[in-house]
């Protein structure tokens, strides 16, 4: 199995003293490419960090439409692939027989970098995918100063960024506040489909009740996450985009930007931020 980091030789420099260069190791965040098969076939190849590589298939394939729980699914699995030496870099998923294999379209590129998952479809329509669950009748209420203080819990349990300062963080939070599952990873919408695919394979969806926050942007494709997995509440740390805050209003779905105790702006669902 790969590292989640990897220790290189630099040159570090600091102007203020002299002599102003020295060499020393630094630890850099892992970043290789996972392939994910659909009954032996492959679908999307993403650009992430190792680790929780089942969760992050799981979470995709629920975020694209092809599964909705976690029965279907027969299988899930890491394979060697074709590197040497094995990288186990390839995840091979089963679908229970009753559930249609995804179409594939030649106008969609299910290619994704590290930066954006949404990056080669063919059109927005090509990604708006219906979500199984009504996030508009979710009940849920959060205090803002409570709201407020998630992104430093966040901060908290970010333990490989202590180390690279190059991860975005995906975290499940209960309207209590409580930290239910945090997943780092170098593309954002990858740290998400971790969360979401181990919230998938515990039985926890629709995710009634609960605020996803991440550390970067809020963009289209994870408010469409959030949607499918049926939150009630997305939050980021930094901007969002006008399709995220576009699709969150059309979904019934809180989303929260500019988060940084103690401001933030809500851009669609404010009756669910309360004071």
């Amino acid at each position: 199995m790969a590292r989640s980091t990897t220790r290189r030789t630099v040159v570090a420099i600091d102007v203020s003293v002299s002599p102003a260069a020295r060499r020393r190791q630094d630890h850099l965040t892992a970043e290789e490419p996972l392939e994910i098969r659909v009954r032996k076939k492959p679908l999307a190849v993403t650009m992430r960090t190792p680790g929780h590589d089942i969760d992050l298939a799981m979470g995709f394939l629920l975020s694209e439409g092809v599964i909705s729980r976690a029965g279907d699914v027969t299988t899930a699995q890491l394979c060697a692939g074709t590197d040497t030496p094995n990288t186990y870099n390839v995840v091979d998923v089963v679908l229970d027989p009753s559930v249609p294999p995804p179409v594939t379209d030649p106008s969609r590129n299910f290619y994704t970098t590290s930066s954006c998952g949404v990056c080669g479809k063919a059109s927005i329509d090509a990604v708006r995918v219906r979500s199984h669950f009504d996030v508009s009748a979710d009940p849920m209420r959060v205090p803002a100063r409570l709201l407020a203080g998630l992104p430093e819990k966040l901060r908290a349990a970010q333990r490989t960024f202590d180390r690279t300062g190059g991860l975005h963080a995906a975290g499940l939070f209960t309207a209590e506040g409580e930290l239910v599952v945090l997943r780092e990873d170098v593309g954002r919408h990858n740290a998400v489909d971790k969360v979401l695919g181990w919230a998938l394979r515990e039985g926890r969806l629709p995710l009634t009740g609960h605020v996803l926050l991440v550390s970067g942007r809020a963009s289209f494709e994870l408010t469409q996450k959030a949607w499918m997995a049926g939150l009630p509440m997305l939050a980021a740390v930094s901007a969002p985009s006008t399709l995220a805050a576009e699709l969150a209003e059309e979904a019934g779905m809180t989303l929260v930007g500019f988060l940084r105790e103690p401001r933030m702006n809500v851009y669609s669902g404010a009756h669910r931020v309360t004071s």
